[in-house]
């Protein structure tokens, strides 16, 4: 059984936090009119904050439980209020500041975690890209989005970050479908370097690499990419937003789809020989 989509997942976290904030004005014993009376706002704000349509501010959960004589629960559900918030964070917001400041952002979790569990079926793992690899998948969120023209630090800050993998005594578990391996992301020099640097990568000690063949039979199919942090964080990338998952009972169902998966990887001679494969495949 493969884990709820990560949008569900936010999207279910906003709806329980809705549901506080509603079940406190049904325990006040006021509707939703005299709530926004007391309020000082239209009553279709109160609607959709109640309908899990729009986001609470903090102030708007002061005034909430202050209209409902609950000024006990503001806290409460501020704290739960940015967990929502923390939990699914657009793309948009993050770039606006520079693709340096969006690969620098990871720099903390990184340098805490020890245990680090990556699957994909879209591209290369972040700290196993090469410098032009990474640039052909970078330039189009530059491409596509508004951002300062910072490629060249942002390339050097990914870099950087990807030195984790030889430093510390933080291990790694890698598992990608071979389709990875196919994708021309870059041209076929930038393809034909990535995939060496991945048999370079597979003898490193802390590191283990599985790759899912296309023949494998499999009894779990292939999944959003995610990355597990030390059993505690799982983030998922989304074409418009990253989501954040820490919800125990949820990364726990993330962690046994990977040990899902890795049950279908090989590993060694055989994964060096799918990457062989497609090196040759280039041309």
């Amino acid at each position: 059984m493969s884990p709820s989509p990560p949008s569900t997942s936010a999207q279910a976290a906003r709806k329980a936090l809705a549901d506080q904030l509603k079940g406190i004005r049904k325990d006040a014993g006021i509707n939703g009119r005299e709530l926004s009376v007391r309020c000082g706002w239209h009553p279709s704000k109160t609607s959709r904050i109640q309908d899990g349509q729009a986001a609470p501010s903090e102030a708007d959960i002061r005034a909430w439980c202050a209209a409902c004589g609950a000024a006990d629960q503001v806290d409460g559900l501020i704290s739960a209020s940015r967990a929502v918030e923390s939990m699914y964070v657009e793309w948009r917001r993050l770039r606006t500041a520079g693709l340096r400041n969006l690969q620098h952002s990871y720099a903390k979790l990184y340098e805490e975690t020890r245990a680090f569990r990556f699957y994909t079926s879209d591209v290369i793992p972040g700290v196993l890209q090469t410098a032009p690899y990474a640039t052909a998948i970078m330039s189009r969120f530059a491409d596509a989005s508004r951002t300062p023209d910072d490629m060249e630090r942002a390339i050097a800050t990914k870099m950087e970050r990807a030195q984790v993998i030889h430093t510390g005594d933080h291990r790694f578990a890698f598992v990608v479908e071979e389709s990875v391996l196919r994708y021309r992301l870059g041209d076929a020099e930038a393809m034909a370097g990535q995939l060496g640097h991945l048999l370079a990568v597979i003898s490193l000690p802390r590191v283990s690499l599985g790759i899912i063949p296309f023949t494998a039979e499999r009894s779990m199919w292939p999944v959003e990419s995610f990355r597990v942090y030390d059993d505690r964080r799982v983030q998922v990338e989304l074409v418009t937003a990253a989501v954040n998952v820490t919800t125990p009972s949820e990364v726990h169902e993330y962690v046994r789809t990977f040990t899902d998966l890795q049950a279908h990887a090989v590993y060694g001679c055989e994964a060096r020989a799918l990457i062989t494969a497609a090196i040759e495949a280039l041309g």
